[in-house]
């Protein structure tokens, strides 16, 4: 039966962007045949954005792991990053208000200590979505400049409605998001628990350097996080209880840098707001399946998780990863890159990890957020505990890094962009 593609994407965020460039060079799919799908899309190769190359910081950022950066690396997209902005971050502070931030209880990760140059990577999303773009531009992909109006899918076919006409597809990756209108159009159920709590997002500038050191304190109203930035400023991500994140909100720059430094404990010193603030209303949902017929989620129209630990974007990377594993061993057997036995596979890897993830941090969340008293203390003490066991906290920052566990093949080590069957073989482990 004829299609229009093979593999439809819909989705033009960093996720969406870097399985589709990932899909054109390793799996097994010839770039002209898979089409990613978003409004915010242009056909127009001389009109790709370069927002990264300059201006103002990006209010959204992602602490990119090992793992992802192997990932990038696969997709072609590392090579189109502007390096100057990249910030590699080479240690970890996560202490609890009841201690002090330079005292036993605070759990420290070093990369030192791993033998690694860095921890990670603090990368602004459009960066990310601008590389795995290029990426897919040169290797001949299809852009649809259009949002997704009508979905219907059945044994043989999927078939898609768009503004800018109607496509089938032998399968549709849905990256669209946590409103994910793939997601909604087919009815997949989600499993959803509302936080109660704000993250507020901004960019700040402070007195002190940030000696190139993600900064975490868990305080009763949610933990505050600073992540290093290029430029010597920090971006926050401040989760707080809704009433209090409002109160946050409707505070003058000067009364809410004031207030900032005073929930820091002065780590940085004095601060200063450099831009707008965002306000994020947090929830968990994690899908019951991660597939339909003929249909694949990822990313954050699968699982939205706590941004606590900042590995929202690296789970949706290593779906991407799992995905193009599965479709390129799948492929080089004849096989239709839709199948259900396929798609099966690729939820047998990814869903129990995802949804072990989303939970893993709801329940940090809930058990660090607290304030002074028994369970505040009982809290501090956890993570000094952590912190004297070295075994442990090393074998925690291994895992987070990638470097460690159950990781997809393509997210392990650099490929050449060769379909060969040597890498459809191993991807497929």
């Amino acid at each position: 039966m004829h299609t229009d593609f093979d593999v439809v994407i819909v989705g033009g965020g960093p996720i969406g962007a870097t399985v589709a460039a990932l899909l054109a060079r390793h799996g097994g799919i010839a770039p002209k045949r898979i089409a990613l799908l978003a409004p915010e899309l242009t056909s127009d190769a001389s009109a790709s954005s370069k927002p990264a190359d300059a201006g103002a910081v990006d209010l959204r950022v992602a602490a990119i792991s090992r793992a992802s950066e192997t990932l990038l690396r696969n997709a072609g997209a590392w090579e189109h990053m502007p390096q100057a902005r990249l910030c590699a971050f080479e240690r970890m502070r996560i202490w609890h208000e009841s201690a002090p931030a330079d005292g036993p209880g605070t759990l420290v990760f070093s990369a030192a200590e791993l033998a690694e140059p860095n921890l990670g990577y603090i990368v602004e999303n459009r960066a990310l979505a601008a590389a795995a773009l290029a990426s897919f531009r040169e290797q001949g992909g299809r852009l649809i400049a259009s949002s997704l109006r009508a979905l219907a899918t059945d044994a043989q076919v999927a078939r898609l409605g768009t503004g800018h006409g109607d496509f089938s597809a032998r399968l549709v990756v849905g990256a669209d998001g946590a409103r994910s209108q793939v997601r909604a159009l087919l009815a997949l159920p989600v499993r959803e628990h509302d936080y109660r709590q704000n993250a507020i997002v901004a960019n700040i500038a402070t007195a002190r350097p940030h000696q190139h050191t993600a900064w975490q304190r868990f305080l009763a109203t949610g933990p505050l996080a600073f992540l290093p930035l290029f430029d010597g400023s920090c971006s926050i991500v401040w989760s707080a209880d809704k009433e209090f994140a409002e109160q946050l909100m409707a505070l003058a720059p000067p009364e809410f840098a004031q207030r900032l430094q005073a929930a820091s404990d002065g780590v940085l010193g004095a601060m200063e707001l450099r831009g707008e603030r965002l306000a994020v209303p947090l929830r968990r949902a994690t899908t019951v399946t991660l597939i339909g017929k003929r249909v694949a989620l990822m990313g954050d129209a699968a699982h939205v998780i706590h941004p606590l630990a900042g590995q929202g974007v690296n789970l949706g990377f290593m779906d991407a990863a799992a995905l193009c594993g599965v479709l390129s061993a799948g492929i080089a057997e004849g096989e239709d890159p839709g199948a259900a036995r396929l798609l099966t596979r690729y939820e047998q890897q990814r869903l129990t990890h995802d949804t072990l993830m989303s939970w893993t941090m709801s329940g940090f969340s809930e058990v660090f957020a607290r304030g002074p008293g028994p369970a505040g203390w009982i809290a501090a003490r956890l993570l000094g505990l952590a912190n004297a066991n070295a075994l442990m906290r090393r074998s925690f920052a291994r895992r987070a890094l990638g470097l460690a566990g159950e990781v997809p093949a393509l997210a392990r080590r650099v490929r050449a962009p060769a379909q060969d069957s040597s890498l459809t073989k191993e991807a497929a482990c």
